[in-house]
């Protein structure tokens, strides 16, 4: 019996059944026809089943299963990403038990997968205390920072682990040995900045400027700071992509670094004159400075041991009083003024001591006028060697810190990775709050200010008797630009929107303790403008 159907090789309608077979044959050419012994079921769900015969197989389908194929398709995306993590084969088994673990055995498929694969990664790296920034993991795999954030949380609660604390220093470490900026540079500088870097680092940690903050930018600072420190020459933009941290934040915990080391300098004789511009020409002293009082323990007369423990300040005093100016392996020379400080016994040698510099009686505000004069005097050979004139001298190459002597010691502890309790027990010359609860704080005593004067105006509307003849209601419109935009702010009185919404406030009688929080829309959407109370 022919069959309507064509022939796939001669395309002839010239196909009959075989009697013994039961497949379709063409009679002109004489080819079997695939795909054509499928026997409908017969008698329902119990009835017989037919065969779909594919080329190449035995008639049973594929050689995988679905289960079979997720599984395989789900460990080369887990070795994918351990390769491109740095993973060694130790490392990814661990992850890939965990994953196993979380799932059951069935692993998975979908966009969630490989954000389960960096979360698990970053959890066992974390696990061992070691360095991964999760900014790192958010780019290998390709998502959002916030997203990986997450999971890591449901996987640390799934599999009830306590992770150790972020060991911070660790993450400089690996910063400076994996940072493009910093590969030109000798073994030995190299290993100078570490040091330096986990000093300041763990001052940082002292200062409270990593409390509550991603880690990454203080890293970037410090490692900018560092930088600057041995003439090497960084932007703390560049810097700031290589470590994965916002450019933005990065500067501002460069700021506020800098801004410690400030407070710390107060306490030399020049103290004053030191700011945020120039504390890195006079960070050498400070960081000794710094060293040296980490070094003392608690209860020991710390002017007695200026000296035994490493701060030269004989050093230092005779550098802020004489006048060579030193630029690299060139210098000018001028006249040195320290000469007349320095006290020789009767033998005829110099002793210059910090008792003999006390019995000389010289104020700290003589030696910060000396100090303003070197400042000044700096500055004059500066502006000769930049415009070529006074040719009897040579021109600059180049500051360097100090070179006459090496002011970095490296003895202390705070050079080596200490504990948390270790580093607060330290002293280096500041103990300061956290940054955000001081802003916290001043920003409570704002609003609170702002509340007694609330109330005191709308005393005065509510009571009329009690304002005086003299006191007059103006308005006043002033222009102010934000942002490069000119905006109209209206004020009555110098008062501003804030005011306004914390009079608006009080009237819905809100309690001002909850105003002092400063969540301004959330009270207004639950008792101004909720359809309810109106």
């Amino acid at each position: 019996m022919e069959s309507s159907r064509s022939c796939k090789s001669c395309k002839r309608k010239s196909l009959v059944r075989d009697d013994v077979s039961g497949s379709l044959v063409c009679s002109s050419c004489g080819i079997v026809q695939d795909f054509d012994n499928f026997e409908a079921q017969i008698g329902g769900i119990s009835g017989p089943q037919g065969t779909f015969v594919r080329v190449g197989t035995a008639g049973s389908g594929s050689i995988y299963n679905y289960k079979e194929k997720k599984i395989f398709e789900a460990q080369r995306l887990i070795d994918e990403l351990m390769f491109k993590l740095g993973f060694s084969a130790s490392k990814s088994n661990e992850v890939r038990t965990m994953i196993s673990k979380i799932t059951e055995g069935e692993f998975g498929q979908g966009n969630w997968f490989p954000i389960l694969i960096g979360a698990c990664a970053y959890v066992a790296m974390r696990n061992d205390n070691r360095p991964l920034p999760i900014a790192e993991v958010a780019a290998v795999i390709g998502c959002d920072v916030n997203e990986l954030g997450r999971m890591i949380h449901k996987v640390v609660e799934f599999l009830d682990l306590k992770l150790p604390e972020l060991d911070v220093v660790s993450l400089f470490e690996r910063a400076v040995r994996t940072c493009s900026s910093f590969t030109r540079v000798s073994k030995e500088k190299a290993e100078r900045m570490r040091k330096q870097g986990i000093f300041v680092m763990q001052c940082a940690v002292k200062w409270f400027l990593t409390t509550g903050r991603r880690p990454p930018p203080v890293v970037a600072a410090v490692l900018v700071f560092v930088a600057k420190l041995n003439q090497i020459d960084v932007r703390i933009e560049d810097v700031a992509k290589e470590v994965n941290a916002g450019v933005a934040t990065s500067k501002l915990r460069y700021k506020e670094l800098l801004e410690m080391l400030v407070r710390v300098a107060q306490v030399l004789p020049w103290g004053k004159d030191i700011t945020v511009k120039n504390i890195l020409k006079n960070a050498p002293f400070v960081i000794q400075y710094m060293e040296m009082k980490s070094r003392l323990k608690p209860g020991e007369n710390k002017s007695k041991d200026l000296q035994c423990f490493g701060f030269d300040l004989d050093y230092v005093l005779s550098e802020c009083l004489r006048k060579e100016v030193e630029y690299g392996t060139e210098s000018y020379s001028v006249e040195n003024d320290s000469q007349y400080f320095e006290v020789e016994d009767k033998s005829g040698f110099q002793t210059v001591s910090v008792d003999d510099l006390e019995k000389l009686k010289v104020s700290q505000e003589c030696l910060s006028m000396i100090y303003s004069n070197f400042l000044n005097d700096v500055g004059y050979v500066k502006s000769i060697g930049e415009s070529g004139e006074d040719r009897g001298r040579k021109r600059r190459r180049g500051y360097e810190f100090h070179a006459c002597k090496d002011w970095w010691d490296g003895k202390s502890e705070m050079s080596k990775k200490l504990l948390f309790k270790q580093i607060l027990e330290k002293d280096v010359g500041l103990d300061a709050m956290p940054p955000s609860f001081v802003t916290g704080c001043l920003a409570h005593k704002k609003r609170r200010e702002k509340i007694n004067a609330a109330k005191l105006r709308i005393d005065k509307i509510m009571r009329p008797s009690n304002i005086g003849s003299g006191d007059t209601v103006d308005f006043c419109f002033t222009e102010c630009i934000h942002a490069g935009k000119k905006r109209w702010k209206k004020q009555f009185d110098g008062i501003d929107w804030e005011d306004f919404i914390i009079e608006t406030l009080l009237l819905h009688q809100v309690k001002e303790e909850e105003i002092e929080k400063g969540h301004y829309n959330a009270l207004l959407s639950l008792h101004v403008f909720n359809s309810g109370n109106m």
